[in-house]
């Protein structure tokens, strides 16, 4: 068949994605014309599919790329069993996914626990965690998500709205690693109605979540109840894409990437700052350097302030947030900045109080993170 330029576009993105990845051909016979049949072991590709529009496009895609590269790919469906009938859902995705020719095709149903960050964020937490198990039981090379510049666009929007300064606006990656495996975002570049017209393309249907509030005689603005993403895409940007007059989507989309490349930097040089000025406590009373221990053994974080004082502030931040996080603090901005207080203008002032029990205290030159007890 004759490919629509949308699809082409979809193809050289996942190809471009790969590249950038170092994902190459099982074989160099696939580099040669003619039809080559991809090997029971050749390396394996999932695809996160939720059986929506993005999803059932990008398994589609990816199908077509990996079969040119003699690769495998396969999909994994996520059931959170958190709307009624979310198991049909599931498994009508999996068989659109064995249709399309794609190789295991896998159903994983989770439970999702309440942590006190909301439903969205436990549903994210438990999906990913499903997802990575299944990678390394599948030894994949990569995961691919399905993000497009729609979403990015409306993760820029929510990032401004709940965070600050520059990480917040950076967007998601196109590329990141968690617990050792790789997932891709080839799809940034692509808009929602190439997706749906993809699927229309190779006439694939797909599943709207009701609560992304994908239905036709829906209100201009949506109730409150509905996820805050889904009242950003369908009464937040279309307010302001109408006010701006343009393409509001792919400027923010864009600038998030221009973005990303200026955190990508302060986050390496933070990262090696980090090494020289922070230190742990293992449980087993051996000190260790930043990154070198595990999080559930680290007892306490210790942080050279007199050398850290000499870096820019940007830089200082980080650190603090990197030292933090050794201890799964979950601190706001106010905290670090207290932290930061304690480096330039340290005076003899007590220790800072901080989430979960626990407090920074200075003492000649060392700033201690610990619990209070």
């Amino acid at each position: 068949m004759a490919y629509s330029s949308r699809l082409r576009q979809a193809v050289g993105e996942v190809r471009k994605s790969f590249d950038r990845a170092g994902i190459e051909m099982a074989d160099a016979r696939f580099a040669q014309h003619g039809k080559h049949d991809t090997d029971p072991d050749a390396p394996l590709v999932m695809v996160a599919c939720s059986g929506g529009r993005d999803s059932m496009a990008l398994a589609a895609v990816a199908h077509i790329v990996c079969s040119s590269m003699g690769l495998r790919c396969g999909a994994i469906i996520v059931d959170h069993n958190l709307q009624k009938g979310s198991g049909d859902v599931a498994a009508e995705a999996a068989q659109r996914c064995e249709v399309l020719g794609l190789n295991p095709v896998m159903v994983r149903n989770i439970r999702v626990q309440e942590t006190g960050k909301g439903m969205e964020a436990a549903a994210r937490q438990a999906r990913y965690e499903a997802i990575v198990d299944k990678a390394h039981n599948l030894d994949a090379k990569a995961v691919l998500l399905a993000h497009t510049e729609d979403d990015q666009a409306e993760t820029v929007l929510i990032g401004l709205m709940r965070s600050s300064g520059i990480d917040a606006v950076s967007g998601m990656p196109e590329r990141f690693n968690r617990d050792g495996v790789l997932f891709l975002r080839p799809f940034l570049a692509l808009t929602r109605a190439q997706t749906t017209g993809i699927c229309e393309d190779l006439d694939i249907d797909w599943w709207d979540d009701p609560t992304n509030g994908e239905y036709e005689d829906r209100a201009t603005v949506l109730p409150r109840d509905f996820p805050l993403r889904s009242r950003v895409r369908h009464s937040l940007l279309p307010y302001m894409q109408e006010f701006n007059g343009g393409n509001l989507k792919s400027h923010l989309a864009q600038s998030s990437a221009l973005i990303r490349a200026d955190k990508d930097y302060l986050d390496s040089q933070a990262d090696g700052v980090a090494k020289r000025t922070v230190s742990c406590e293992s449980m087993k009373g051996v000190a260790a350097s930043y990154g070198a221990v595990q999080s559930d053994d680290v007892l306490a974080v210790r942080i050279n302030a007199v050398q850290l004082s000499h870096e820019h502030e940007s830089i200082r931040w980080r650190v603090i947030v990197r030292a933090l996080s050794i201890l799964d603090i979950e601190a706001s901005s106010r905290h670090v900045q207290a932290i930061d207080q304690l480096i330039m203008q340290w005076h003899g002032q007590g220790p800072v109080t901080l989430p979960s029990c626990y407090s920074a205290f200075r003492k000649n030159h060392v700033i201690r993170l610990c619990q209070d007890s």
